[in-house]
């Protein structure tokens, strides 16, 4: 795998993806040097002319007035990280923190930071070698950067805390032996730019804009699917009504419904049939999906156009000379689009929920049996997963309240307005995941109903589904053990191993 060729500007979410999730190599842009040098060039600069900056020779945060001596100001910067590294609860996973990594890197190389290029070469060394810090969930208030996330990055840097490699967790400090790697020295201003960031959030808002996008394939079949099974109409879909109200979002799910119920013979069975129109669940699919697409081409071109900026405090402005001060760390940008990727994500979730429940009440499911069990009575079949979608959406409209509406003050009062964007960012991954489990149920679901619809079979596009379904799980024809055939379908959705049948039609 070639490497990938960082530059500070053109990162994409699917690059990330290819480095932390597939572990593709990095390196610097060849035009990245001079840009760290120039940048480096002003904090020497100031060093020497005695002058007095944030970050570079003072506290920091409510302690900005507090003039540090020039002799202490590499221990500064090691303090900063050390007192900073206060988060708590369970560590990210692997490839969130080789998304931070590979983030942090890719802002730092714009040359505004002013750090040194040993600092990038240290970032990469433990990206491409497959060193990855432990670095606890929880702690950032979404402000003045994710300090606490990013203290425990940079402290497997600089050799402290500990480190996941090669399967184990070890000291930092003894991996970078065995590997006879220094670790990194701070320098002045360079604790800081590395903990002044969005990255955290970040890296989360990529992996949660990156599922839903590939939710929204899945969701569109599941209701083609369960659309067929209760005998549903394709009419509500036709490209000439979607015309009438043409969001783009609605547009593309409406024409994969129309495109994929074409030539179905279920619903050719009870063309003639007296049913008026389908429930809201199903005639209001593309409505309701397409508002989701929509929501999501917004918040991938929020976070894209965050990954690819300079997000430290103070910045430095090396055609003039200035460190400037700045609010760029604050994650407000994507704590309103990761609140509102919640949002959209439960509301595929909502909406799967109540076809589920179409197909496992008998007064709805035009024929089916009672929670599609072969033998009712007996059998209780899918009864009980519709409560387990029940219990998630539910739980998934609690995780959907806004984070970013919250603030509460750090720093004395200094930090006065936080953005609560790595929380939003919690929520929303959760809310995918959640949705991922109630969307495997629809089509577990939809594969039973269908199997009681035969002889007659669904539409030539979608009977690839239900067939790659009956693949890993068989028809239910008694009670069994479904807990683990919903985890599979799960991961089949969360990997994309769905996508390539659903998109060959």
């Amino acid at each position: 795998m070639s490497p990938l060729c960082l530059d500070g500007h053109s990162l994409t979410l699917e690059q990330v993806r290819a480095v932390a999730w597939h572990y593709q190599p990095v390196e610097l842009d060849a035009g990245v040097l001079p840009r760290l040098e120039r940048a480096r060039a002003v904090i020497d600069n100031c060093l020497t002319q005695g002058e007095v900056v944030y970050g570079i020779n003072t506290g920091f945060g409510y302690l900005k007035n507090q003039r540090i001596a020039d002799a202490d100001i590499a221990a500064l910067q090691r303090n900063l990280i050390l007192s900073h590294a206060c988060g708590v609860g369970e560590p990210f996973p692997e490839r969130i923190v080789r998304a931070m990594l590979l983030l942090r890197a890719n802002a730092l190389v714009q040359g505004h930071s002013g750090v040194r290029p040993v600092v990038l070469d240290q970032l990469l060394f433990f990206l491409n070698q497959g060193i990855h810090p432990v670095v606890p969930a929880r702690g950032s208030v979404g402000a003045s950067g994710d300090l606490a996330p990013l203290a425990h990055l940079v402290l497997g840097l600089i050799g402290e805390g500990d480190v996941d490699y090669q399967g184990r967790t070890q000291p930092a400090a003894q991996v970078l032996q065995q590997l006879g790697r220094a670790p990194l020295v701070l320098q002045a201003k360079e604790g800081l730019a590395l903990i002044n960031g969005t990255q955290p959030m970040c890296a989360l808002a990529c992996e949660v804009v990156l599922g839903l996008e590939e939710l929204l394939p899945v969701a569109d079949m599941a209701c083609a699917l369960t659309l067929q099974a209760t005998l549903g109409s394709a009419q509500a879909f036709r490209p000439e009504l979607h015309a009438l109200r043409p969001h783009p979002g609605q547009l593309t799910s409406a024409a994969h419904l129309w495109q994929w119920l074409q030539d179905s013979p279920l619903i050719a069975s009870h063309a003639d049939c007296d049913r008026v129109q389908d429930a809201y669940s199903l005639r209001c699919t593309p409505q309701v999906h397409g508002a989701s697409r929509d929501t999501c081409t917004h918040i991938r071109q929020v976070v894209e156009r965050e990954i690819n900026s300079v997000t430290d405090n103070p910045l430095i402005l090396p055609d003039s000379g200035e460190i400037i001060s700045c609010g760029h760390f604050h994650g407000q940008p994507i704590a309103l689009v990761m609140d509102f990727a919640a949002i959209a994500i439960a509301e595929l979730a909502n909406i799967s929920e109540r076809r589920i429940e179409r197909m496992v009440n008998p007064q709805l499911s035009n024929g089916l049996p009672a929670f599609l069990a072969a033998n009712g009575g007996l059998h209780s079949g899918y009864m009980i997963a519709q409560y387990s979608a029940a219990s998630l959406v539910s739980e998934n409209k609690v995780l959907a309240h806004p984070a970013s509406v919250d603030s509460i003050p750090t720093s004395a009062g200094q930090e006065d307005h936080v953005s609560m964007g790595t929380i939003a960012a919690h929520k929303a991954r959760r809310v995918l995941e959640h949705s991922q489990y109630v969307l495997a149920i629809e089509l577990l679901c939809a594969a039973q109903a269908l199997d009681f619809r035969q002889p007659i079979g669904p539409s030539p596009a979608t009977e690839p589904v239900w067939k790659q379904i009956r693949k890993v799980i068989p028809t239910l024809l008694e009670d069994r053990y479904l807990a683990p055939e919903i985890a599979k379908i799960q991961n089949m959705i969360a990997t994309g191993e769905l996508l390539p049948v659903i998109s060959a039609h």
